[in-house]
């Protein structure tokens, strides 16, 4: 499923950010903050449990200790990934990182890993972070890595998307749910999303 994250806070924030006079301080700023506000819908249906472990309050009250009922791995697609997988920690300082990194070969055109690291947890909830999901082809080579890593339970959390991206995902990997902050309107030439916001790996990095 498509869940675009509609929230007046979040719009104006990614508004900010598309301007192209925005320096790579303040865009990485927004980019966590939009990513920390994004989190909240990511994980709406997640449960808070019973560990079995009691705390108690300062009031002298004695309740249950709560955990989620997922073990929550975050894993950026480098680089650009990076931006949004800190605005997600900050929301949840016990989740686990992973990292995955890939490039198209030029020849073959097909996915070459050059690196991927995941933790193994019981119980896994994998959460892919990608600010621009444009052509869908990195988004779509990362999951497929994942899942050949064993895991199934996998979503993925976008900053802007294109139809074509946003389509070729739900087309290869339909058991993804896809969370993004506003779908454009299409792909120019060279791939890039329209309005878009740029290069989102440069931007954050100042590496224009």
């Amino acid at each position: 499923m498509l869940h675009i994250v509609d929230n007046p806070l979040i719009t104006v924030k990614l508004n900010y950010m598309r301007d192209e006079k925005t320096n790579s301080k303040d865009f990485r700023t927004l980019l966590d903050e939009i990513s920390s506000l994004m989190t909240f819908e990511v994980f709406r249906d997640l449960k808070a449990l019973p560990t079995g472990d009691k705390i108690k309050t300062p009031t002298g009250v004695t309740i249950d200790k709560l955990h989620l009922n997922y073990n929550i791995i975050v894993v950026p697609i480098l680089r650009a990934g990076i931006g949004m997988s800190n605005g997600v920690i900050n929301m949840l300082p016990t989740a686990r990182i992973g990292h995955i990194g890939l490039y198209r070969d030029e020849k073959t055109l097909k996915p070459v890993e050059y690196f991927c690291k995941l933790p193994k947890v019981e119980n896994p909830l994998v959460l892919v972070c990608d600010p621009m999901l444009a052509t869908g082809g990195s988004a779509c080579d990362a999951i497929s890595m994942i899942k050949s890593k064993g895991y199934t339970n996998i979503r993925l959390l976008n900053l802007v998307g294109a139809p074509e991206g946003i389509k070729e995902v739900m087309k290869k990997h339909p058991d993804v749910d896809i969370y993004i902050a506003a779908q454009d309107e299409k792909l120019n030439e060279k791939g890039y999303i329209l309005p878009g916001l740029g290069d989102a790996g440069d931007r954050i990095f100042g590496t224009l």
